[in-house]
């Protein structure tokens, strides 16, 4: 039915809507032609630095109609923030039509994040009839690159690294016809017209489909690949090939830090772990992360001497093809670097710093605009727990800040990532890395270049927030910005990420922020604190666990029996912990020495470090090789294990009190009982304890929620166990869009800077 048919001429009206969120990248304005079309609107739709602007002319119920049905039909990978419409005069327009993007001079639009092959492009993958059968850049407005792609705003293909590649004459009908779903796909391509992989091995080359058999053909063979994917190079070899995982092991200088897995398909996903329902659904999700689960069986040398095992599904087509092209059906895939370093995603830098490590190379021509690590996910009891937020989450918006900025969070020197508030937004970038390693460093100036170019933040206005720890590098970095700078203390921050998600700002809450390290407000190193306030107000430290000594400082995290002897300095009665069964190398005696003498001896607080000196205790005697080992072996040890005794941690004077419980811990041991067993009593005892002080701390407070985050919680079991023992009318918070570990530490900054009275720029309230 035609437009003029179904309104009078005086019932006919102009409405202009700005539609935010994730809108560019998605279908967004092919979905809003369609729509009109079928309404019979006429107008336009364009893409700008703010989002999408929609301008529609029609009858009063239609154009009711079509902003009820933006809401509820928009494209599955859109993400719409909110939808705004005011009248305007009418432009006499007789048709509905796609036009041109629009640069503003200060873009807020929201980048889509890369999504994953959809089921229609894997059919036509396969499809030997179809022009893309077998083509490793296949993609329509349902998937492929987005965020990995795009250099400037707004999101067009002269924006992106597919400027490269003019579309031929049957991509740019498919890219203009309104009907198809490549309509306005910007990444759009077919090996007539688009890039191409080959495979660089021996001095040789191979192109074209040849270059998936041949890698297909090396990966069976026991080979190491290095292939270019979305975000960046993974190394490849077969999983259940144990010479080629250790090679690899040793080639990446990767001690005993699991390696990750891709598998063909959800039966060898399952086949590999025990995972929920809940579990494949976020192996199924958009995001396509890592999911870490309860392996079935162990795949030697994969990930040495842990009970979990982190497992993907195939994401972009370059996978899709190696598995039909016959590549083992499960891959160790992990990222192209040594260990330490960023991911390599630039092909140069992948030449230089992979040769050595990989046998050959699968390299893909499409350039890739910044390094994207894969993201990993938890199935925890309170929901999915991000680990590492990266391809497939980032740069989505997190949440709304009181601040109409430009605020910058540079996070902390571990696991860092950075947030971005721009006119009340806030945008968490991807992982970055561990700040000691120097690549790492440039990586994260790199990526905060990228985004304040990409939203083109007017830096005299710039706010910095950062961790008061004055030797952190994210902290010199801040420095060097030359903006106004407020410090923000790293546990705070921990509390704050998690109210900054639910926009609970102003909210009363008990906040618990246990982790391994955090400069303190006193100078020592934090992590077992408890706050009671809110962002807003104020997060005042009212408990926290009891002083112990750290020989060595830092360097005790490596050394968990150097823990151990700063933690039961002092204690009576303990006999000779060098001896069976505990057996104690000669760094504990060495450790007590430095501890008596007070010489490099600092005091803690750490709930992290606490659980190393559990773990030594138990049976870890040897230094770790990855961040959170011996806490991660404590867990698992505590998993199979049954409390047959009750360890007590008495919370006097807000106070946790672990030297009763490790006293007990040792005589345990000492006399015969199963070290899984103790440790599930730890578990048990800290948690009772901590239930027991965060509900009296909330009816004094007038608190009616509590506050869980920092990298201890990354232990499910014991999120499981204060879930389970917490009173019913008290809520319980977690981390839901950032890691509650130093990944999510930014988004907290942001949120505790957004809230600072003395903020001299323009700011909203909190409420």
């Amino acid at each position: 039915m035609s437009r003029s048919a179904r309104v009078s001429a005086d019932d006919v009206e102009a409405r202009r809507f700005r539609i935010r969120g994730v809108v560019q990248g998605v279908g967004f304005r092919p979905f809003v032609f369609r729509l009109a079309t079928t309404l019979g609107l006429a107008g336009w739709v364009v893409n700008d630095g703010d989002g999408v602007l929609v301008h529609v002319e029609g009858g009063v119920a239609l154009l009711d109609v079509f902003k009820t049905e933006i809401a509820r039909s928009a494209p599955e990978a859109a993400r719409i923030a909110g939808i705004d419409a005011v009248a305007l005069p009418l432009e006499r327009l007789d048709r509905f039509e796609i036009r041109e993007s629009a640069s503003g001079d200060h873009p807020t639009a929201h980048i889509s994040p890369d999504l994953p092959l959809c089921d229609d492009c894997r059919r036509e993958l396969r499809n030997p009839w179809d022009r893309r059968y077998g083509y490793p850049y296949i993609n329509c407005t349902n998937c492929g690159p987005r965020y990995s792609i795009v250099l400037e705003l707004p999101y067009d293909r002269p924006s992106t690294t597919m400027r490269a590649w003019p579309m031929c004459e049957a991509c740019r009908r498919e890219y203009d016809d309104p009907g198809d779903r490549r309509f306005h796909a910007q990444p759009v391509a077919c090996p007539r017209c688009g890039p191409q992989y080959r495979l660089a091995a021996d001095g040789k080359e191979i192109c074209g489909p040849e270059a998936m058999t041949a890698a297909a053909g090396r990966l069976r063979l026991g080979a190491i690949l290095a292939i270019k994917g979305v975000g960046g190079y993974h190394l490849a070899c077969d999983a259940r090939n144990a010479t080629a995982v250790e090679a690899l092991r040793e080639r990446k200088f990767r001690k005993e830090r699991p390696f990750a897995v891709m598998v063909r398909d959800l039966q060898t996903f399952h086949d590999l772990v025990d995972a929920s329902s809940s579990a494949e659904t976020l192996a199924l999700s958009a995001a396509r992360p890592i999911v870490i689960a309860s392996a079935r069986h162990e795949l030697p040398g994969v990930a040495p001497g842990m009970a979990d095992l982190g497992v993907m599904l195939p994401y972009a087509p370059v996978h899709e093809l190696l598995f039909d092209a016959g590549a083992p059906a499960a891959l160790v895939l992990t990222s192209g670097n040594r260990s330490s370093e960023p991911i390599a995603f630039e092909d140069d830098d992948a030449a230089s710093r992979l040769t050595g490590l990989a046998d050959a190379f699968l390299i893909g021509e499409r350039l890739i605009a910044r390094r994207v690590d894969d993201s990993v996910v938890m199935d925890g009891p309170l929901g999915p727990v991000i680990v590492r937020r990266s391809r497939g989450h980032a740069p989505a918006a997190v949440t709304g800040l009181p601040v109409d900025g430009p605020l910058l969070a540079l996070g902390g020197d571990l696991k860092n990532a950075v947030t971005l508030v721009v006119d009340g937004t806030a945008f968490v970038s991807q992982h970055i890395g561990d700040l000691d390693h120097h690549s790492a460093g440039s990586a994260l100036t790199r990526t905060i270049e990228d985004l304040l170019r990409m939203y083109a933040v007017d830096r005299s206005q710039l706010v910095v927030a950062h961790d008061v720890h004055p030797g952190y590098r994210s902290t010199a970095v801040a420095e060097s910005l030359g903006s106004r700078r407020l410090a923000i203390q790293h546990h705070r921050a921990h509390v704050a990420s998690v109210l900054a998600e639910r926009e609970a700002l102003d909210v009363p809450v008990i906040g618990v922020a246990f982790d391994g390290t955090g400069y303190g407000d006193d100078g020592t190193i934090w992590g077992g604190e408890i706050f009671a306030g809110s962002v807003g107000s104020g997060l005042a430290r009212v408990a926290h666990l009891r002083h112990a000594w750290l020989p060595g400082g830092d360097a005790a995290a490596r050394f968990p029996a150097q823990a151990l002897a700063g933690f039961v300095y002092g204690l009576p009665d303990l006999g000779d912990l060098t001896a069976p069964p505990f057996n104690l190398p000669a760094r504990f005696a060495l450790a007590r020495r430095l501890a008596a003498s007070g010489v490099r001896t600092f005091g803690t607080t750490s709930v992290g470090r606490l659980f190393d000196a559990v773990a030594a205790a138990l049976g870890f005697t040897r230094p770790v090789s990855f961040e959170g080992q011996a806490a991660m072996w404590l867990e698992q040890q505590a998993r199979r294990g049954v409390a047959r005794s009750r360890l007590r941690l008495p919370t006097e004077n807000g106070v946790i009190d672990f030297r009763h419980a490790l006293t007990e811990i040792i005589h345990a041991r000492r006399r015969g009982e199963d070290p899984a067993d103790i440790a599930r009593a730890f578990h048990e005892g800290l948690v009772e304890a901590l239930v027991d002080l965060v509900t009296r701390l909330a009816s004094s407070h007038g608190a009616e929620a509590v506050v869980l985050s920092g990298g201890v919680f990354q232990n499910m079991l014991l999120l499981r166990l204060t879930r389970e023992s917490l009173p019913p009318r008290l809520s319980l918070w977690t981390n839901r869009e950032v890691p509650p570990n130093d990944g999510g530490i930014s988004l907290g900054q942001a949120a505790i800077a957004a809230c600072t009275a003395d903020l001299r720029v323009r700011r909203r309230e909190c409420a």
